[in-house]
């Protein structure tokens, strides 16, 4: 059975030819990072299906948003989901690497936001693709943070979601490129799980990061009012 596409309140996400299908982690930061600077220019580094650019779209009013996709199936796909958007106008993706658009381009983006590959065990499946969608060697750490702090504008702000237990070393990896962690929100499944995923916003300026922590559900499909508050304005059931 083909990939179903996901339909959201304003707009609607063909995933078929992605190995990375839309999950919690690219909704949460889509909803997540901030926009209370009135961002003018965004990108979004390793787009996939390009949700998280849709939601910003949704919610911001920059006139500027850039995607990046380096596969060539994960890229095409983005491409139709822009165009199908009713913001079709202020979207574009690139088909890149990284570290490509960091050379070639002098511009620099007001919020940079990153759903990263972050499996850095050893395990790898039987599917290259999906392997370069989730495996930390297809985008390490150091490189994207270079590359971030490279692209922010000197008021702008960096987002990105990754496993709780990765927090602590990425935030030093950051300030070693004067990125310093504003604001961070710990996600956990259910009241008893251990926590999963750290959402950081960075800028340029040092200060105490403002900590929070949020609970997805007390049970099955049965959302807390923080997780409902964050993604009605998208999920359909919201």
């Amino acid at each position: 059975m083909p990939d179903q596409p996901f339909k959201f309140k304003e707009f609607v996400v063909n995933q078929d030819r992605c190995a990375m299908k839309i999950g919690t982690d690219g909704v949460l930061l889509g909803a997540w990072a901030t926009i209370d600077h009135n961002p003018f220019s965004i990108i979004d580094i390793g787009s996939g299906t390009g949700v998280i650019s849709l939601m910003l779209a949704q919610r911001s009013h920059a006139e500027v948003i850039d995607a990046i996709e380096i596969d060539d199936n994960a890229y095409e796909q983005c491409v139709e989901n822009f165009e199908a958007s009713k913001w079709s106008d202020r979207l574009f993706c690139y088909h890149a690497s990284l570290e490509e658009l960091a050379e070639e381009i002098d511009d620099t983006y007001d919020l940079i936001v990153c759903n990263p590959p972050f499996y850095t065990s050893d395990y790898k499946s039987q599917e290259a693709s999906r392997d370069l969608a989730r495996f930390q060697d297809a985008m390490p750490f150091d490189h994207l943070i270079i590359c971030a702090a490279k692209l922010l504008a000197e008021h702008g702000k960096f987002a990105i979601i990754i496993p709780y237990e990765e927090e602590a070393s990425f935030i030093d990896l950051a300030k070693e490129a004067n990125l310093h962690a504003n604001k961070i929100l710990r996600v956990k499944g259910n009241p008893n799980s251990e926590l999963k995923r750290s959402l950081i916003e960075f800028s340029f300026k040092k200060k105490d990061p403002m900590k929070n922590e949020l609970v997805i559900e007390t049970g099955r499909h049965d959302y807390t009012d923080d997780y409902i508050a964050l993604t009605k304005d998208f999920y359909l059931k919201m």
